[in-house]
């Protein structure tokens, strides 16, 4: 019975990056075990959560893949985002509850104007419906006791505001930013700015990096591909550090590098640098302007095929 069991949690070692389009209504927890589960994946993250209430991009990250999922909660972002003028509410998105309505009388110059003051280098204070943490909990656990607690503003980088389409009480806006962006607080802005208050009442993530909505896959997808097509659907591990220079080692240099080995290598600009020896990426080494190679993260050479999961 024992072993019987132990069969049917068998996992397998999956590496690689599945690039999601999250549906609404469903956590980004939720939509990665559920991945998990159809790849039946041994070990999984994620690079940033969606609210529920968001669909779009959610890159998942799958066995080896996981030591470089901070490259992309680094990255830059963009989104399209809607709007609700004439209603404020406590958690600055439809799922809160109402706290403030006005009238609207909004012009579509009046909007561009507001999406022109927000473009550039701004403060954003965070929402109290957020995951950030005060005293070792996330803020929304105090917003949920209704407490409220003083956060400090934060800079952050809106690249371009675009507007897309305009309502009779609402708009709809392309948005590309830095990380630590709120598009919630963004939407409180603009609503105050306009004079009417305003909540976010869609949103949508298009792009992460170098990565884009149109690369992306469904859950339904992935659950109607037979079980050997859905590891095609997955981007190799080094998919989210092509940004970095590439460095290529010999046999001996990979062995040596390997065992914590400093190399010499030829000289360029310092910094992060992804490894490969013979075509197979080794991880991220950290190289010198003087030519001094050291491993920074390096994947496992080694990982076992099949892991027993007996959560």
């Amino acid at each position: 019975m024992k072993a019987s069991k132990q069969f049917r949690h068998q996992r397998r070692i999956v590496d690689g990056v599945l690039l999601l389009d999250k549906p609404q209504g469903m956590t980004s927890n939720a939509a990665l075990q559920t991945a998990r589960r159809l790849l039946n994946a041994a070990k999984a993250g994620h690079t940033g959560t969606l609210d529920p209430m968001a669909t779009g991009l959610l890159p998942l990250t799958f066995g080896e893949a996981t030591k470089f999922s901070q490259m992309l909660l680094d990255a830059d972002k963009e989104y399209e985002a809607t709007v609700r003028l004439g209603i404020e509410t406590d958690t600055g998105d439809a799922e809160g509850t109402q706290t403030v309505t006005a009238p609207v009388d909004v012009t579509e110059d009046a909007i561009r104007s507001a999406l022109g003051r927000l473009t550039g280098e701004i403060e954003q204070v965070p929402p109290m419906y957020s995951a950030l943490k005060r005293d070792g909990r996330p803020l929304y656990e105090y917003a949920r006791a209704g407490i409220e607690v003083e956060r400090a503003a934060r800079k952050v980088t809106i690249h371009a505001l675009e507007l897309l389409a305009v309502g009779p009480d609402s708009f709809r806006f392309r948005v590309a930013c830095s990380k630590g962006t709120y598009v919630r607080t963004l939407a409180i802005d603009l609503g105050r700015i306009l004079g009417c208050g305003g909540h976010l009442s869609a949103l949508r993530r298009t792009r992460i990096g170098p990565f884009s909505i149109g690369l992306a896959t469904t859950l339904d997808a992935l659950e109607a591909a037979a079980p050997e097509q859905r590891d095609r659907l997955l981007a190799p591990a080094d998919a989210l550090v092509v940004h970095l220079p590439r460095v290529e080692l010999d046999g001996a240099q990979a062995a040596l590098l390997l065992q914590g080995r400093v190399l010499a290598v030829p000289a360029g600009n310092g910094g992060l640098a992804r490894i490969y020896a013979e075509e197979r990426f080794l991880g991220l080494g950290e190289r010198t302007a003087d030519g001094k190679l050291c491993a920074k993260r390096l994947v496992s050479t080694n990982a076992p095929r099949v892991k027993v999961d007996n959560d």
